[in-house]
């Protein structure tokens, strides 16, 4: 199964719309244009803060303040979804 990329638009607190796109790690940028394409929004401006969690913990979330254009919610989410990733274990001590 391919990765995919799950865009959330999010307003007070409750997700508002939301699509998935097909994507590749490497052409977020791509699909998150094409996702906003289908939420007839803009394309928000990608900054060294996106990059960085982007490449940390593939998602990083925008705030209207990184649209150029005046946008109608609290944030925008995007999050990679890889079916095939391994599971990550809980390091809780009281999941063990």
């Amino acid at each position: 199964m391919a990765t995919s990329l799950w865009v959330r638009v999010i307003r007070r607190h409750k997700i508002e719309r939301q699509t998935v796109e097909p994507c590749a790690p490497e052409e977020v940028r791509e699909a998150l244009t094409e996702a906003c394409r289908k939420l007839d929004l803009s394309a928000p401006v990608w900054l060294p803060r996106h990059e960085r969690d982007w490449r940390d913990f593939s998602q990083t979330r925008f705030s209207p303040d990184d649209f150029m254009e005046s946008v109608p919610f609290d944030r925008l989410e995007i999050e990679l979804i890889d079916p095939d990733a391994p599971k990550k274990k809980s390091r809780d001590p009281r999941n063990a």
